[in-house]
């Protein structure tokens, strides 16, 4: 076997604990346990959207009511292709999109030329799917920043040609000397004036929520490949393969570099999605599995199992840390980058 699909000395290979279509196998204290956690998960899914998401009637509030709710829904739409330095042209932000997408598009093509369709089934799949997606629509999106400030540049420096004209022929006039008045304006309030501003569409609520959902699921399918996995196969005299190995590593890489250039906001709440996106994924699993009698992709989410109701609660609790983890990394970075570049960064937290 070759370098994508691994080694001839792999031996173990997921197997079919039980039979999934018959009716023993749901009707039994464990699945409704397990089906109590995936309610409660939907149930805090579905408070949290409702209460905190989107940008809740910001025109009609005051200014200082907006400067409160900067860490929650609210998103302009310069905030989704600008890097975080104002150094930074937006260019860069785009190249960077560009390149993360299309190498995780190589890899993800590699990998189902290698195994076919069945990727599909797992968890690392689906994320690694949608951080491609990520990238995919961050790079257009990017180019319609790039347009669009282009022809902000470009009709700045017309406008200020016109005003240069107009005092060299002589239409200013004043019979006193110009005065320059000195305007204090905070960081903040210049960084993030409101003037001008257009909040985001559709897509650009998309676009941010897709950041958060892969923040938490790339964190949570790094740490339980590597930590409960990768344990598990190496006992079983497993090799892990170059493209694996690789699958579960420039993910989490692509995203920090994303991170640290982009000024999208991280607001807490969004949890919920990344919430929402597992229990899908788990969701899905069971329906295949009531449907057809197969193995499960990982052996945590067999049903079978005496301890599948503590397994399915502690990945679920596994998601707070995971995400909590980027929450800081966000903290940490607008802290740093606060005290390193003081007005040339521009990111609300």
């Amino acid at each position: 076997m070759n370098v994508l699909t691994g080694t001839s000395k792999a031996s173990w290979h997921p197997v079919i604990t039980a039979d999934t279509t018959i009716p023993s196998y749901w009707l039994n204290w464990r699945v409704l346990i397990c089906a109590i956690w995936i309610m409660t998960s939907i149930a805090l899914t579905a408070f949290l959207i409702t209460r905190y998401e989107g940008p809740h009637n910001s025109r009609s509030k005051s200014r200082e009511t907006q400067e409160e709710q900067t860490s929650g829904g609210l998103l302009y739409e310069d905030e989704l292709w600008k890097p975080c330095l104002r150094g930074i042209h937006p260019v860069w932000l785009l190249g960077y999109r560009l390149v993360a997408f299309f190498v995780l598009l190589i890899m993800l093509s590699l990998n189902g030329a290698a195994d076919g369709g069945k990727i599909f089934c797992y968890y690392t799949q689906w994320t690694f799917t949608l951080i491609t997606i990520y990238f995919g629509l961050g790079s257009l999106i990017s180019m319609s920043g790039c347009y669009k400030h282009h022809k902000k540049v470009s009709g700045d420096r017309i406008a200020n040609l016109e005003v240069e004209g107009d005092a060299e022929q002589g239409t200013l006039h004043s019979s006193e000397p110009p005065k320059f008045i000195k305007v204090t304006t905070s960081t903040k309030e210049f960084a993030w004036n409101r003037q001008d501003r257009e909040l985001a569409g559709f897509w650009g609520y998309v676009f941010q929520i897709i950041f958060q959902m892969n923040a938490g699921a790339v964190v949570l399918t790094d740490c339980v490949f590597w930590f409960i996995i990768v344990p598990f196969l190496t006992r079983k005299d497993y090799d892990l393969n170059f493209l694996l190995i690789s699958m579960h590593s420039i993910n989490v890489v692509f995203l920090l570099g994303e991170a640290a250039l982009n000024c999208l906001r991280f607001p807490w709440f969004r949890i919920a999605y990344f919430f929402l996106w597992t229990t899908v994924y788990v969701i899905f699993q069971w329906i295949l599995h009531s449907a057809l009698s197969t193995w499960w992709p990982y052996p945590f989410l067999d049903l079978s199992n005496t301890h599948a109701p503590l397994w399915y609660l502690s990945i679920a609790l596994l998601h707070i840390p995971c995400y909590g983890v980027f929450v800081l990394i966000m903290k940490l970075k607008h802290s740093a980058f606060s005290r390193m570049f003081g007005p040339s960064y521009h990111c609300v937290y």
